[in-house]
């Protein structure tokens, strides 16, 4: 277990509008507000589209990750996630996840990790910053070099 008293920051109410990209207007609210590091403690809106993890072909090593994708359409959507910076790249590396229920097929759900999304009317999110200590999001080469999310100096395979 990794654990860390969190020193907050701002917080924000934002709105993302009709047809925009979630993850592009995520990155400029980012950019715009100086935002490097902090956590989406719930979001809901509608996606005319998204990706996300998940396959129809079963699982051939249920322990790894899983990298294939999955597309849903016209969907109600409550998600949550984590904001973490990368000094490499001088990016924000969030990590969300995607409740979402299919409005054309009696709300039926999919739960899963957002890898893309176009925002259809509205997504309200709250967005709280993360003043100290510093979030950083690592790949772990002892598993599967899945990026996991650390407080303070990063220590891999740890």
């Amino acid at each position: 277990m990794r654990a860390s008293e969190l020193t907050l920051g701002r917080t924000f109410g934002v709105t993302f509008e009709h047809g925009e990209d979630f993850f592009q207007a995520l990155a400029a609210f980012c950019e715009e507000n100086e935002v490097r590091q902090g956590y989406v403690p719930m979001f809901i809106g509608a996606f005319s589209e998204a990706e996300i993890v998940g396959t129809c072909n079963g699982l051939t090593h249920p322990e790894e990750p899983l990298w294939d994708r999955t597309r849903v359409a016209h969907v109600e959507a409550l998600g949550g996630g984590t904001l973490a910076f990368d000094s490499d790249t001088g990016l924000v590396l969030p990590h969300i996840h995607l409740a979402a229920g299919i409005k054309g097929d009696s709300a039926a759900g999919r739960t899963s990790h957002l890898l893309s999304a176009r925002v259809q009317f509205l997504s309200e999110l709250l967005i709280t910053e993360v003043a100290a200590p510093t979030m950083t999001r690592p790949r772990n080469p002892d598993l599967y070099d899945v990026p996991l999310l650390t407080f303070g100096s990063p220590t891999v395979g740890a």
